[in-house]
């Protein structure tokens, strides 16, 4: 079972890359004139959502380029299910998406924190074998800030609540607000109970990383 989820992780990875090829480059100098509707979630730090289910939103600040533009292309099909995040995506045209993604990329960059380890802190005995199971860092990196293609999102560090939430997403069907469509994902996540899920994202939440949310003033 493990290794035929690297066999579709490695076959996923390479489809990505000649996908990556033909994206349309970005501006992160528009993308910052852009990013007004982004700050009233993202910009606020420890800002929760409510709808439809209540999670810290995800720190997109650091976040690469191709993951953020992805996973906006994805809610704009429908293949994640949000519909906040939905009415936003389908507003935006595929150049939107890339001056956006090029300056959360950047966003934040330069600033005080600290160096982030080239492997992750060992965790439980427990929750390693969680990882090992998923085969977890052949996407997202031995210190999950370094997936092995930028259309993977960095992990580490992110809000425990959000991670836990995003991968039930994956292992939820027919429900109209929540879920999404990724078989690589999907695949991954419905190996695990809800339980095992939360334990996974508490150990990568708590883990050095480079996102972060940036506070921004709603005033420009």
């Amino acid at each position: 079972m493990k290794r035929a989820l690297i066999s579709t992780v490695l076959l996923a990875s390479l489809s990505l890359l000649a996908q990556a090829q033909d994206a349309k480059p970005g501006n992160p100098v528009e993308g910052e004139k852009k990013a007004a509707t982004c700050i009233g979630c993202h910009g606020i730090k420890g800002y929760q959502a409510s709808f439809p289910e209540i999670h810290k939103v995800p720190m997109i600040s650091g976040q690469g380029g191709k993951y953020i533009a992805a996973a906006l292309v994805a809610y704009k099909k429908g293949e994640r299910k949000h519909p906040t995040m939905r009415a936003i995506a389908v507003s935006l045209t595929e150049q939107d998406i890339a001056d956006l993604s090029a300056f959360y990329e950047q966003h934040g960059a330069g600033g005080k924190a600290a160096a982030v380890p080239e492997q992750a802190p060992a965790a439980q005995a427990e929750v390693a074998k969680l990882f090992e199971k998923g085969a977890c860092a052949s996407c997202h990196g031995a210190n999950f800030n370094k997936p092995i293609d930028g259309s993977y999102p960095k992990i580490a560090g992110q809000h425990a609540d959000y991670l836990y939430v995003a991968l039930k997403a994956y292992k939820t069907e027919g429900n109209a607000n929540v879920g999404r469509a990724n078989a690589i994902m999907a695949g991954m996540a419905k190996q695990f109970s809800n339980a095992e899920l939360r334990a996974m994202a508490d150990y990568l939440a708590a883990l050095p990383g480079e996102l972060r949310t940036v506070k921004e003033s709603y005033f420009r």
